[in-house]
Parts: C-alpha cells; sequence; structure tokens
C-alpha cells in the first residue's frame, strides 16, 4: 500500500521515462523513501538508500567500503546450551562440499534451443513486439541467457554480502553454540562465491554489476550494529528469499550443471535459514519491547518488497533498451511475463512462513503482504521444520513446462 499520492507516481513515472539510469535512480530513491510507513524504518534505511540508489557506489567503484559498527562477544564459559544449534553444526560440518566436485567440463551450448537455460516464457517477448521491438531467434536467446546472466550475477552479488555478514554474525551473536554453526556459514557462503563466479566466468562468459536494490539491503544489514538485525537480515531475508529463488530456477532450467549447482547450495541455504529462525523466535517474541518488535516488522516488510522489486532487472534493460524503450513499459513486460511474474512470487514461499514463525507477521501488516500477493504462502511450513527429505521432495518435479 503506497503512501504516494497518484500525482506523485505518474510525475516519478514520467521522469523514469525521460531520464537516464542516474535519473531513475533517483526517483528508485525518492519512490523507496515515500513507500515507506514507520519513521523509524526509513531513517535506518535513509542512509543506505542514499549509498544505493544516488551514490550507485555498487556500480561506481571497484570496490564498496560499508562501515560496520557491532559488538564482538566473547564468552570464556563456553556454554553448549543449544542442543538444536549443536546438532545443526553437526549436520553442516557432514555436508560440507567441494565447488571442484561439480562436473565442470559439462558443456553448456549458449546457442543451443533443445537444453534451455530458461524457459522461452521467462520473459514475454511478444510484449516487446507490441512496442515495435523485434528480436531474431538468435537476439532472442542472447537475451534469455542474459538475463540468466543478470538473474546469477545478483545470487554471486548476494552471496558475496552473505559472505561478509556471516563473520559478522559469529562475531556478534551471544551464544557459542551459534558461534560455531555461524562458522560453518561463512565456509558456505565463501564457496557459494566461488561456484556462481566459477560459472558466470565460464559457462555464460558475462557477469553484471550489482543491483542498486540488492547493494542497499547489503548495506543496510551490515552497518547495522544490531546482532539480531544483522540475523533477520541475512539469516531470514536475504538467505530465506535464495533459497526460494533457487529453488525455482532449479526447477525452470533444463542445463545439468546449473541444476547440480543450484541442487548442492539449495541444501546449504536451508541450513542457514534454519539457523535463523532457531536463533530469533525466542529472542522476538520475549526478549524485545513491542516497539522494538513492530520496528522490525516493517523493517522486514519494507525489505522483502526492495528484494521483489529488485528483480526488475534494470541492467539488462540499460544494455538491450536504452532509448528504445520507455522505462515503465519495461517495468510493466517484466511484471507481467509469466516467468518472472511466477520466480519473483515464488521465491517468497520459503520467507513469509519464516517471518510468521519469528513473530513479524502480525495482522497489523497482513494487509500489506496480502496487497503484494506474498500472503498466501504464510501457511507454509517454516524452515526449522523442513528436513532436507522434504527439501528435495519439493524440487523433485523438475524443471518447469
Amino acid at each position: 500500500m503506497s503512501v504516494r499520492p497518484p500525482w506523485l507516481t505518474r510525475l516519478l513515472d514520467r521522469t523514469a521515462d525521460q531520464g537516464g539510469p542516474g535519473t531513475r535512480s533517483l526517483v528508485a530513491l525518492a519512490s523507496a523513501i515515500t513507500d515507506i510507513k514507520n519513521p523509524k524504518v526509513m531513517t535506518a534505511l535513509a542512509p543506505s538508500a542514499v549509498r544505493g540508489f544516488l551514490l550507485r557506489r555498487g556500480k561506481t567503484q571497484e570496490q564498496a567500503r560499508i562501515r560496520s559498527s557491532h559488538a564482538a562477544v566473547l564468552d570464556w564459559s563456553y556454554p553448549r546450551e543449544e542442543p538444536v544449534l549443536a546438532r545443526l553444526y553437526t549436520k553442516a560440518l557432514k555436508n560440507q562440499w567441494i565447488g571442484d566436485e561439480l562436473p565442470w567440463a559439462t558443456s553448456v551450448d549458449l546457442q543451443s534451443t533443445e537444453v534451455a537455460l530458461l524457459p522461452p516464457d521467462f520473459i514475454d517477448t511478444s510484449m516487446l513486439e507490441a512496442e515495435g521491438i523485434r528480436l531474431t531467434k538468435k537476439e532472442e536467446l542472447q537475451f534469455r541467457n542474459d538475463v540468466l546472466a543478470w538473474l546469477l550475477s545478483q545470487f554471486l552479488h548476494g552471496e558475496q554480502g552473505a559472505l561478509l555478514a556471516a563473520t559478522q554474525v559469529t562475531e556478534a551473536v551471544p551464544g557459542h553454540d551459534a558461534k560455531l554453526y555461524g562458522a560453518t556459514q561463512i565456509f558456505d557462503e565463501a564457496r557459494h562465491v566461488e561456484v556462481f563466479l566459477r560459472y558466470l566466468e565460464t559457462k555464460l562468459e558475462k557477469k553484471y554489476e550489482i543491483n542498486d536494490n540488492l547493494f542497499t539491503i547489503i548495506d543496510a544489514l551490515m552497518s547495522d550494529g544490531r546482532w539480531d538485525m544483522k540475523f533477520l537480515g541475512m539469516q531470514i531475508m536475504v538467505e530465506g528469499l535464495a533459497l526460494g529463488a533457487f529453488s525455482m530456477l532449479y526447477k525452470m532450467s533444463e542445463e545439468p550443471l546449473l541444476r547440480q549447482l543450484l541442487r548442492r547450495v539449495i541444501q546449504d541455504e536451508a541450513r542457514h535459514v534454519h539457523f535463523g529462525v532457531v536463533s530469533l523466535r525466542q529472542h522476538f517474541k520475549e526478549e524485545l519491547s513491542e516497539a522494538e518488535r513492530i520496528e522490525r516488522e516493517d523493517w522486514a516488510l519494507e525489505v522483502a518488497l526492495l528484494m521483489r522489486d529488485r528483480f526488475l532487472a534494470g541492467e539488462v534493460y540499460e544494455e538491450w533498451f536504452e532509448g528504445r524503450l520507455p522505462w515503465t513499459k519495461w517495468r510493466e513486460i517484466v511484471e507481467r511475463s509469466p516467468g518472472l511474474r511466477t520466480f519473483r512470487q515464488t521465491m517468497f514461499r520459503r520467507l513469509v512462513p519464516n517471518l510468521r514463525e519469528i513473530g513479524l507477521l502480525s495482522p497489523r501488516v497482513r494487509a500489506r503482504y496480502d496487497e503484494a500477493g506474498l500472503l498466501g504462502y504464510a501457511r507454509g511450513a517454516a524452515a526449522d521444520s523442513l528436513d532436507d527429505g522434504a527439501l528435495l521432495n519439493d524440487l523433485a518435479a523438475g524443471p518447469v513446462t
């Protein structure tokens, strides 16, 4: 439910259509800020939004420096008081894998029409034709390959953010069992960065810059000094959405190497989200004031909407259609294309039940999740009730046809 009046929405849309990438970044910043209802959430996200949308820190430099501030907790008694986390730690140790074990010799033919990297209707090119843009069969195939490269690039950048955030979480979380498990997640995230980068460089031979929305989220969760906000941002939001996105791409793609890579990563991500649910459930329900809980509930909602909107693939638009197609028409095509619409919606399937489980899906925010088309997932199973067998059964259906 936007707080912007219709006239302002129309003005922002016209401005986005008439300007270039920098202007659209300003529009995106204005849209993000004016959509946030909770003043504390606006205050918390505004500096990151300025760095992400206005200064474009993810794009203007080869390196981005994010100032972090949090207390590192050392406990000289080394208490082992969390049996669930202890079992999760043991499970993580047993399920480690090596990126080199994947069948990298698999040939990935980017010109093949027999083995689809993405299904043909992932983006509806007939909608492009209605706007006067006609792609040849070769261009259409390259276009879909570039969309996949963009998706995997955002996964890669998100995994690098997860790698650095996992080190912060391991420092800041108070429990000893949580620190032990957190150390295994750091190794997992490093491996995910490795395999996504290798696939992009050696198979797709293309990598895109980080999306401004994703940079804003990573900046916000890494610069926040509160350990539970880092947990919420990374373990529940980023990892939960990634789990849904990876699962959907696993089903959509027919490329065998990518499917094996995603299958391995999915099993790691499931543990990470489980870790977040177990660690935050009691803390949010019993140790926070109602005002603190509301702030986190609103923060999670706004980040969920930012993550949903990040899948507009603006970087692909700039490369393929800048100057040929208005931005608002591109946004409409992305929002209405069957594959991307399903992808955006389904990636929330693993997130919303976890928000419910940790107490951040109260009646006061359900209407906004419902308006965004996400409330239907609220009755699903939370991460701590899904074992590997249940997850793999969910993936067994194979590619979407």
